[in-house]
């Protein structure tokens, strides 16, 4: 089966974040899986839609919920319409994102989450009766791996390292702030290093800490491998790519019990709250190092993996097609579709 299928974001070179990282990935694959890829809404015979962000305004977004609505209405009614859902007011303390959200999922025959954590969330618990499915995100095993990674051997300081390429300070930046600290305490000092890859916010910076402007693909991969342990201190994370970069590398994590983090790391380092218990989990992460090292052999957030997820739930849903028709002319309202308009 020869799909086609138009994806909602175009790929872009350079540190563009997890989303386009994504949206490259999954090109790729669909492309070698013997499917044609497209970056609109011209085709009169697309197979599947892939809505990656409402926020048409966006520079790499191709187009957004309206745009849809209408090609299903007066182009062709038979695209299957899929809501990659990434996002949520709860990840920066904003009160506009799910809104949008789910006034654009009027227009999807079926919702994937980036993480079971985003599924929990009472905008979707309440509201969500179309069939939904969690997709958890993957990074490049071709670029992110363990070669040429040298674990801690027990001498020296345990070289901690994050990246990202969002500033907000819900990023984790608490969490960072009292690892700078830390760096100046004579408890730790010779123990632990610290190195920051990537954004920051405005006004914050290092005192004590390694700062990095921002990489990527290789030169961001090489960069992780010389430190021995991954940090993430992000905050209701809905389903990131910098922790699986990290893990990829060979790194064990040291990740904060928030958002999506518990479901992608567990098994594979150390879990903390917040500042309060970091340093005691930093402790515990020195003295079971040499465990975690052989564990992250085997991480699963691979892109490989998500884009065979991908690829096969578009065949699936292609498949069933009718009974989603069916199921769209059942639920069809005309002043959410008059909401999907609404360009933002």
């Amino acid at each position: 089966m020869r799909l086609t299928i138009a994806l909602g974001s175009r790929p872009y070179d350079g540190p563009w974040g997890g989303g386009n990282r994504f949206i490259a990935a999954l090109s790729e694959a669909l492309a070698g899986a013997g499917h044609e890829v497209v970056y609109d809404l011209r085709r009169r015979d697309l197979d599947i839609i892939l809505l990656t962000d409402p926020r048409v305004r966006s520079p790499n977004v191709c187009f957004g919920a309206g745009n849809i609505v209408r090609y299903r209405s007066f182009v062709n009614p038979r695209a299957i319409v899929i809501h990659r859902v990434n996002e949520c007011d709860e990840r920066k303390q904003e009160k506009f994102i799910n809104g949008r959200l789910l006034r654009a999922n009027y227009c999807a025959d079926a919702t994937v989450f980036v993480g079971e954590w985003l599924t929990r969330l009472p905008l979707w618990r309440e509201r969500l009766h179309k069939p939904y499915y969690v997709i958890r995100n993957g990074s490049d095993e071709r670029i992110f791996n363990a070669e040429g990674f040298a674990p801690w051997d027990g001498k020296g300081p345990l070289k901690l390292v994050t990246h990202h390429w969002g500033y907000h300070p819900m990023k984790g930046f608490d969490v960072y702030a009292a690892l700078d600290r830390m760096l100046a305490d004579s408890l730790w000092q010779g123990r632990i290093d610290f190195t920051y890859i990537g954004n920051l916010p405005r006004q914050f910076t290092f005192t004590n800490a390694t700062y990095i402007a921002p990489l990527d693909g290789s030169e961001l991969a090489a960069a992780l491998k010389r430190h021995h342990a991954y940090c993430t201190g992000s905050i209701n994370e809905p389903g990131g790519n910098h922790q699986n970069e990290g893990a990829l590398c060979g790194l064990p994590l040291l990740y904060r019990n928030s958002g999506c983090l518990p479901e992608y790391c567990i098994g594979y380092g150390v879990m903390f709250d917040g500042p309060a218990d970091l340093a005691e989990k930093i402790q515990y992460l020195i003295v079971n190092y040499q465990r975690l090292v052989p564990k992250m052999a085997h991480w699963p957030h691979r892109a490989s993996r998500m884009c065979a997820e991908w690829i096969e739930l578009f065949e699936r849903l292609v498949a069933q097609r009718e009974k989603l028709l069916e199921s769209r002319k059942q639920h069809s309202n005309f002043l959410r579709a008059l909401a999907a308009q609404y360009q933002y």
